[in-house]
């Protein structure tokens, strides 16, 4: 069947995606063999009635029966969902900052831009960007910043990689630094449109709130297939000497 040919993304996929995709696989096949029609019928025609939502709750209800919980990109997916999702821990729910374990750092060079983090950069700009790192992870700032506009200036760091909390107040950023997802991301997707300079996939460590930082919107952008043949490819994040909270 076509499907057992699908095109693994490289490096090798972790033990969950394996996982799901074998029984995402098995559910086709299912499907497939209870149609009776050919392929290209199903694919073209039947797949979204024979393929349900539920189908693939039930898959995910699978997966979560076994013990796994899930990695969150965003700390609103535990607080939403806290039966499928690792726990964030006690700032959960706070707009604290958060330290990457692999997040490279170096002294202040001949500029005062001191190397606090790197990430994907999703669209190569003309100049980098620096700005006031601002810590958005909580429906409660974002409300605030709703009412009284977000601070000119601002380099939102998050960690909403689909962009659902920040969504209303993204056209505010000058950037975004966010510690999830992929430049395909729904975030990064929205902040191409936007025009605004944005990492995705970000580890960062020893950033405030309220410190100024710049981000390394001049690098090359990620691809896809940068991704698919594990190119590094990264933009960085300075610390501006001097400038912190």
């Amino acid at each position: 069947m076509p499907i057992d040919n699908a095109l693994h993304v490289k490096p090798p996929a972790s033990p969950l995606v394996e996982a799901t995709l074998g029984l995402v696989q098995q559910l086709v096949r299912d499907r497939f063999r209870e149609s009776g029609r050919d392929w290209g019928a199903f694919t073209m025609a039947g797949a979204d009635d024979l393929l349900t939502r539920e189908d693939f709750a039930a898959i995910e209800a699978r997966l979560l029966a076994s013990g796994h919980r899930f990695d969150w990109s965003a700390s609103i997916s535990v607080a939403e969902r806290p039966e499928a999702y690792k726990s964030a821990g006690d700032d959960a729910a706070t707009d604290a900052g958060f330290a990457h374990p692999e997040a490279p750092s170096g002294e202040a060079d001949g500029e005062g831009r001191a190397l606090r983090g790197v990430g994907d950069n999703v669209v190569q700009h003309a100049r980098n960007i620096s700005g006031t790192a601002r810590y958005i992870r909580s429906n409660d700032r974002v409300l605030a910043y709703l009412t009284d506009g977000v601070p000119p200036g601002t380099i939102a760091v998050i960690d909403d990689s689909g962009g659902t909390l920040t969504a209303p107040i993204i056209e505010q950023f000058a950037g975004v630094i966010c510690a999830g997802g992929t430049v395909r991301s729904h975030l990064g997707i929205l902040t191409r449109e936007y025009n605004i300079p944005c990492l995705m996939n970000a580890k960062i460590a020893g950033i405030r709130d309220g410190d100024t930082v710049m981000i390394e919107a001049s690098a090359p952008a990620k691809t896809t297939e940068d991704y698919q043949d594990g190119v590094e490819r990264v933009g960085r994040v300075w610390l501006l000497e001097g400038e912190g909270a």
